[in-house]
């Protein structure tokens, strides 16, 4: 029981390491979040610090959803489900105690939180991310399309014993509520894609036909 709370207490904390807000401070001498979109996650890392910052925000905040999974794995922690401790993580992404309670959209710490809990799911939609973003040039859209599918998925795949084998409610009950998290923090992107005003990567098809931004 106490492990299990110092684990919990831990994944939270690695989750709230604003990895875009502390990268801008100390290597650029920026705040992130006077710039661009304000969030401090990976798309206005890249948009606004470039592709090295970028990818390190990235792998940082996968790697934070992916360590709170695994820990107590290692640890051989039983009675709580690892994709708890994950949740923690991205929970702790989102409102992080490091920066006022005012984090990013989790995705990436939700992918990595899936990546050591079900690695064959997330590979699965990092492939949806992937196609969405080459036929859309939009990471909002993708995330989000990532997040109906993984919802649909953890409904639908036990069932066929597709990639998930077997019903486990509380990974269900955690992906349902993750998808419809993150689809919630993208409100203002649903708006500008639904007027076609949401910012584009300079890669992609567009076939949404948003408004490109020069």
């Amino acid at each position: 029981m106490l492990l299990n709370c110092i684990l919990l207490i831990t994944a939270y904390l690695l989750g709230s390491i604003p990895s875009g807000l502390w990268i801008g401070q100390v290597f650029f001498h920026k705040n992130i979040r006077d710039y661009g979109s304000g969030n401090i996650g990976t798309t206005n890392t890249f948009r606004v610090l470039g592709k090295q910052a970028g990818i390190a925000v990235f792998l940082l905040d996968f790697l934070k959803g992916s360590l709170a999974v695994l820990l107590p794995i290692w640890l051989q922690a039983e009675g709580v489900s690892p994709i708890v401790f994950g949740l923690l993580a991205v929970l702790g992404h989102t409102f992080p105690i490091f920066a006022q309670f005012k984090g990013g959209k989790a995705v990436a710490t939700s992918a990595g939180m899936l990546m050591g809990f079900a690695p064959l799911f997330c590979l699965y939609l990092m492939l949806v991310f992937a196609l969405t973003l080459y036929l859309t040039s939009m990471v909002s859209l993708s995330s989000i399309v990532g997040a109906i599918l993984g919802m649909i998925g953890a409904l639908v795949f036990p069932s066929t014993g597709f990639l998930i084998h077997g019903y486990d409610p509380v990974f269900t009950i955690i992906i349902l509520f993750l998808g419809s998290f993150v689809i919630v923090r993208h409100k203002e992107n649903i708006e500008r894609i639904l007027k076609k005003e949401e910012n584009l990567l300079p890669w992609g098809l567009n076939l949404t036909e948003q408004q490109k931004k020069n």
